[in-house]
């Protein structure tokens, strides 16, 4: 038995159980070790994923869940775990303690945009407004993307930067980019 299909093979088997096609177990990309299936909603494909552990926290911390099960489709910008290790000690321990849901909550909700965008349409959106494109987040103020090459980059309201890592993490409900920073309003 190779390698390839010693992992392919269990993943497979679990998707047909679950009810999806072979075509559909192909088009879904592997985030945090897990793959991410567009049947699914932003929720149920975040737990999954081992990258995403803290932001599924601080979701649930906020009281976010219920919304984004909702019907949306949401853009969600979604930092890694790494991503919050970057911030100054203590940072996360704080915004999750209660009396800061609505902090927490503010956050949160910034790397949210209401609507699908995909990668295409962001660059499409970059290029049509000549080099930097806006988009208003759920929390109320702008986020802006700018393109280098392939690589799409996120700038918040601080002038702090993340980078796109996985794009197009189609979802049931909308989509899901991976970033390598968190952003803050």
């Amino acid at each position: 038995m190779t390698i390839a299909s010693r992992f392919v093979r269990p993943i497979v088997a679990a998707a047909l159980v679950a009810g999806l096609s072979t075509a559909a177990i192909a088009a879904n990309p592997m985030v945090g070790g897990a793959p991410m299936y567009a049947t699914k909603n932003i929720v149920e494909n975040a737990v999954n994923s081992k990258d995403h552990t803290t932001l599924v926290a601080a979701v649930k911390a906020a009281g976010l869940v219920e919304t984004l099960q909702g019907e949306g489709p949401f853009t969600v910008l979604a930092p890694t775990n790494a991503a919050f290790g970057k911030l100054p000690d203590g940072t996360v321990d704080t915004v999750l303690m209660p009396e800061n849901k609505g902090m927490l909550t503010g956050i949160l909700t910034y790397h949210v945009i209401p609507g699908k965008l995909s990668a295409k349409n962001i660059m499409d959106a970059i290029a049509e407004k000549g080099g930097q494109a806006e988009f208003k987040t759920v929390e109320g103020e702008t986020v802006k993307f700018t393109q280098s090459g392939k690589t799409l980059m996120v700038t918040d309201a601080k002038g702090g930067m993340a980078k796109i890592t996985i794009a197009n993490v189609d979802q049931s409900n909308g989509v899901i980019h991976v970033i390598d920073g968190v952003l803050m309003p």
